[in-house]
C-alpha cells in the first residue's frame, strides 16, 4: 500500500521487513484474529480539491453566522470587532508556528510579546503580576481556587457566588474533586450574596469567588464585600469582563486578590467555543503560587534588554510530583491576539468600545422593557448583559429571531431552574442601532399573535 504523505519507498519497507524478519506488513498483524482486523473501509469516491471545498462551503452555510445574522448572544462568548492587525500580525510564521520559549536567547520575540501581554492585563485589571495566560476563563477560575486553597494553610473552604459563570462553577467542581475542599454556597441560586457570605464566611474559608459583572449581566460594587473577605482572613477573586474594565473600576482598585476572566473578546474571534484565553492576574506576594508561565524583564551580560521565564516554582514544570497545577504552557498565539488588539486600540479606543457596549445596551434594554409581556429591571447596574423576562419560552422567542436572521439571547431556565421564560441578552458595539431596533420590532411580533388570542378569549 502506497501512502501519500509517508516517504518510504518500497525498497526502504523491504529492508525494515528484513531487518525484523517478517516476510510482509500484514504479518505484524497475525497475533489479531481476523474477525478483529479491518482490512476494507467503505468510504466514498475521492473528491478533488475544488468538489471538496464546495461541499464544506455547503456544509458551512447551515450556521448562523455571524457575518450574515445579528447577534445578541453572550453569555461568555462575545462579538466584538477584530481589528485588521490582529490577523495580520498573529498569523506570521514566526508566531503562528512557535511553542515553548525555554531557550531565552532565540526565543526573544515570542517573550517579549509574552511580556508586554502581561503589562497590559496587569494595567487593565489593577493587579502587581499576570502569567502568560492559561487555557480559558473556567480554567483560569479554578486555578485561583487553588492558588487560595494553598496560600491560606489550614483551610478547606471556596465560597462560590451563584452567578459566576455556570460552566465555570462546574469545571471548578472538576478540579477540586478528590482534593478535599469544600465548594459551597453556588448551590444557593436564589440568594444573593450578602447572605451566602453571612450563611458560609468562616475561619475555614480560604477564598470567595464572584464574576463582576456577573453571569446576568448585574455589576456589583464590590468594596465592602473585599473588606468582608479579609477581614475572615479569605483571599477575594473577581472573575471579570475584560472589555468591561474600559469603563468600571479595576478589580484590584476595589481589593481583589486575583483578577481572572476569559480573554476571547480581547480580538479573538468566537470561533466555535475556542480556542480561548485564560487572563490570571494577582498580588505579587502570590507571584511563586501562580501556575503556568511567568516572563520577566532583564538585561544581558552586556547590559541590552532582555526577556527569560521567571520567578516561577519549578516544581510547576520539573519536579511534577510536587507541582500544585497541572498548568505548565499557556495561550501564547491568543494572547498574542489580546496584546495587538489592546496595543490597537490603546486607552482612548478600548473606553470608546466599553461607551459603545454600555449604551448600546442600555438603548436595547429600554426598548424591551417596553414591549408589553417583557420586562427589564432597569434598576440594576449592568454593562453589556441583561436579563429578559419573556411572555412566552426562551426557545420559541429565539426560533422566531433567527427567522428573521437575529441570534437571540441564552436561555437562563438551563441553568437557573426558577427563571423561567427568561433570556440573557448581549449587545456589542458590533450591533447597529438598525439591529437593535430589528430586535425589538421581532420580540414584540414573537408574542403578539398569543397576547391577541388571549384577549379574543
Amino acid at each position: 500500500m502506497t501512502h501519500r504523505f509517508i516517504p518510504n519507498t518500497d525498497a526502504d519497507r523491504a529492508a525494515m521487513l528484513k531487518t525484523i524478519g517478517v516476510a510482509s506488513v500484514q504479518d505484524l498483524f497475525r497475533d489479531v484474529p481476523a474477525s478483529a482486523q479491518l482490512t476494507k473501509i467503505n468510504l466514498p469516491r475521492a473528491l478533488s480539491e475544488m468538489e471538496l471545498l464546495n461541499e464544506l462551503n455547503a456544509m458551512a452555510t447551515r450556521n448562523a453566522n455571524l457575518n450574515e445574522h445579528a447577534c445578541f448572544l453572550g453569555a461568555g462568548a462575545y462579538n466584538h470587532f477584530v481589528p485588521a492587525t490582529v490577523p495580520h500580525l498573529i498569523f506570521r510564521s514566526e508566531f503562528y508556528t512557535a511553542y515553548t520559549p525555554y531557550q531565552a536567547e532565540i526565543s526573544q520575540g515570542t517573550l517579549q510579546t509574552i511580556f508586554e501581554y502581561q503589562s497590559l492585563i496587569c494595567n487593565l485589571t489593577g493587579m502587581d503580576a499576570a502569567n502568560a495566560s492559561h487555557y480559558d476563563g473556567a480554567t483560569a477560575t479554578a486555578e485561583a481556587a487553588i492558588l487560595a486553597v494553598n496560600a491560606v494553610p489550614g483551610r478547606d473552604k471556596i465560597i462560590v457566588a451563584p452567578t459566576l459563570h455556570p460552566e465555570y462553577r462546574a469545571t471548578l467542581r472538576t478540579y477540586l474533586e478528590g482534593q478535599d475542599v469544600k465548594i459551597v454556597g453556588d448551590e444557593d441560586l436564589k440568594l444573593p450574596l450578602d447572605a451566602i457570605l453571612k450563611k458560609h464566611l468562616d475561619d475555614k474559608t480560604a477564598g470567595v469567588i464572584v464574576q463582576n459583572p456577573d453571569f446576568l449581566g448585574a455589576y456589583h460594587d464590590l468594596k465592602s464585600t473585599a473588606d468582608r473577605v479579609h477581614a475572615a482572613g479569605a483571599l477575594f477573586i473577581v472573575n471579570a469582563y475584560p472589555i468591561s474594565l474600559g469603563l468600571f473600576r479595576a478589580p484590584g482598585e476595589y481589593g481583589a486578590d486575583v483578577v481572572v476572566g476569559e480573554g476571547q473578546s480581547l480580538g479573538n474571534a468566537i470561533a466555535f467555543g475556542g480556542p480561548y484565553l485564560g487572563i490570571f492576574a494577582t498580588k505579587e506576594k502570590y507571584i511563586r503560587r501562580m501556575a503556568g508561565r511567568l516572563v520577566g524583564q532583564t538585561v544581558d551580560t552586556t547590559g541590552r534588554r532582555g526577556f527569560t521565564l521567571t520567578l516561577q516554582a519549578r516544581e510547576q514544570h520539573i519536579r511534577r510530583e510536587k507541582a500544585t497545577s497541572n498548568i505548565c504552557t499557556n495561550q501564547a498565539l491568543n494572547a498574542l491576539a489580546a496584546c495587538v488588539y489592546l496595543s490597537t486600540l490603546g486607552k482612548s479606543g478600548f473606553k470608546q468600545v466599553a461607551e459603545l457596549c454600555y449604551h448600546k445596551a442600555h438603548y436595547a434594554a429600554k426598548k424591551i422593557n417596553a414591549l408589553p409581556g417583557y420586562r427589564v429591571d432597569l434598576k440594576k447596574e449592568f454593562f453589556n448583559e441583561f436579563v429578559v423576562e419573556c411572555p412566552a419560552p426562551v426557545s420559541k422567542i429565539n426560533a422566531a429571531l433567527e427567522s428573521r436572521k437575529i441570534i437571540g439571547g441564552y436561555d437562563l431556565s438551563r441553568d437557573y431552574p426558577h427563571m423561567k421564560n427568561a433570556m440573557l441578552v448581549a449587545v456589542t458595539e458590533m450591533n447597529a442601532k438598525e439591529q437593535i431596533d430589528q430586535l425589538v420590532k421581532t420580540l414584540a411580533e414573537a408574542t403578539s399573535s398569543k397576547r391577541k388570542a388571549k384577549s379574543r378569549k
